[in-house]
């Protein structure tokens, strides 16, 4: 080996050394892009190196760039694929490739490095855990090709790139996880508390919509006529979702309609020929040009949808967009679960007093119509009896009025039970005078103090029986001297307070046993 190859073997591995260096810091992408590009510059001298990243759309990005001419193509420009170069033919094999003569060089990569004068180009596949990332690639002036070794030399290079990418992405994949769990943890908080729908769909469209990167976010739900209701909006900073509640129509090949017929997650990059009146509204009123939505599956039927929406036309959102958005599906679908648990369980309540206030008043019609009646017949029969006796029958007469006076007794008392287990004052009164009457028959002295009118039937009922139970219960077990009972009722709220002065008789320890 001579001295001139050893002194490039020497700055080759140098170089090397300072790259992996910055690798191993965990520098930035673009640090390490732009490093290697200079030094892959410097060694090879040529008029540009430049890194490039493939994009879905097939297309390139530089990303990185230096040599003679380095400054004059800007970092960020994007060419379309296509033709006779060496960025394209990386792209076409995923190995290296060579053009050692770019005059005819065709596609727009081929047409701007003839612009600058590109004599002959090697192009390295940058490989990031098994798929192909990008290019790193070298052009000479036409006076100076590129040694054979130009390819293997890159390649170097581009194993140093790969493992600063794949370890970017790593960090990047690991601060995406921490803030969709947190994001997620959020949501599912809300759950947890029961806040009301509305404020759940707000919340859950924002976080979506932040998350992932989205321009507009929503939320909406599917009637039981074929249309869609929109429950909940989000936009960006800048930007404007107006809220369309509808009812849209689920009639052509929007996202809802889609996710509607499939009940699977579904994706739209290009609005272009999408029919229906949802895609003309999302394309030309919202202007978007990509979108994801996913499906909200309550208890095995599909309830709604949860979609989002993005404006970036040569950026559409991230492939796994759907999968992220069902842990989110998967919490609204959870909360509206509980919560119709709930509106079941108060109609299923609802029902059942309504059918102890039938039965209570069926039993009073029946007794008032069949032995209440009897039973004043007969007492009264027996008053005309004891009226018409002579003197001379004191006797019998004095055992007709006790058996008139028992009949009273037993016709009073059916009386309080034909009105439904409670006592006729609380029906007729309301709950002031029954809770009056229920103090004076107290064994226990009792000091009211109420703040009500009249009440719906079966708050009235609850108080009544509530204060009627620990009135009874001050009496067996406190051994109390007075009983204060509060009763006050404001707007939709009642608040009823019993205290006394006795010994009690909880023992939490003996509850615990």
């Amino acid at each position: 080996m001579s001295g001139d190859e050893v002194h490039v073997l020497a700055e080759e591995q140098a170089a090397l050394r300072r790259v992996a260096t910055l690798v191993a810091r965990g520098a930035m992408p673009e640090e390490v892009f732009s490093a290697v590009t200079e030094e892959v510059g410097r060694l090879l001298s040529v008029e540009y190196a430049g890194l490039g990243r493939y994009e879905p759309d097939r297309t390139m990005t530089i990303v990185a760039g230096s040599g003679r001419r380095g400054e004059e193509i800007p970092v960020g420009r994007r060419f379309d694929l296509g033709g006779k170069n060496v960025n394209t033919l990386v792209f076409e094999t995923g190995r290296p490739a060579r053009v050692d003569s770019y005059a005819d060089a065709s596609g727009p990569l081929g047409v701007t490095a003839r612009v600058y004068r590109a004599g002959s180009g090697v192009g390295a596949p940058v490989i990031v855990e098994g798929r192909l990332w990008g290019v790193m690639a070298a052009y000479s002036s036409p006076e100076e090709p590129l040694p054979s070794d130009t390819e293997a030399r890159l390649a170097s290079f581009t194993e140093l790139l790969a493992t600063a990418i794949a370890n970017a992405e790593s960090r990047a994949w690991l601060s995406r996880l921490a803030g969709e769990q947190a994001a997620l943890r959020r949501v599912a908080t809300l759950v947890a508390r029961g806040v009301p729908p509305a404020e759940l769909f707000a919340a859950v469209t924002e976080e979506v919509g932040r998350l992932l990167g989205a321009h507009l976010a929503g939320m909406a739900r599917y009637e039981s006529d074929d249309t869609l209701t929109v429950l909940a909006t989000w936009a960006t900073e800048g930007e404007q979702h107006p809220l369309v509640p509808g009812p849209w129509p689920l009639e052509g090949g929007d996202l809802a309609s889609m996710v509607f017929r499939t009940g699977r997650p579904v994706r739209i990059d290009d609005y272009q020929g999408v029919p229906g009146r949802i895609a003309a509204f999302v394309r030309e009123r919202l202007g978007i040009s990509s979108s994801v939505a996913s499906p909200i599956v309550v208890e095995g039927r599909l309830w709604g949808v949860l979609f989002l929406h993005s404006k970036q036309s040569r950026q559409p959102l991230s492939r796994d967009t759907e999968s992220r958005l069902t842990g989110f599906t998967e919490l609204v679908a959870t909360a509206i679960a509980n919560t119709e648990s709930r509106a079941a369980l108060a109609a299923s309540r609802a029902r059942i007093v309504a059918a102890a206030d039938e039965t209570r008043r069926r039993i009073e019609r029946d007794l008032h119509d069949g032995i209440q009646q009897q039973l004043v017949s007969l007492m009264l029969e027996l008053r005309m009896a004891a009226a018409t006796e002579s003197d001379r029958a004191g006797e019998l007469q004095a055992q007709l009025v006790r058996t008139a006076q028992g009949l009273a007794g037993v016709v009073e008392e059916l009386r309080e039970i034909s009105r439904g287990i409670h006592p006729a004052v609380l029906s007729s009164g309301g709950l002031g005078p029954a809770l009056r009457a229920l103090a004076r028959r107290s064994a226990v002295p009792v000091e009211l103090d109420l703040h009500a009118g009249r009440l719906p039937e079966r708050v009235e009922v609850a108080a009544y029986y509530a204060v009627s139970e620990a009135l009874a219960n001050a009496a067996k077990h406190a051994r109390a001297s007075v009983v204060q009972v509060e009763f006050h009722a404001h707007d939709t709220m009642v608040r009823v307070a019993i205290r006394d002065d006795g010994v009690g008789g909880a023992d939490p320890a003996r509850d615990r046993d």
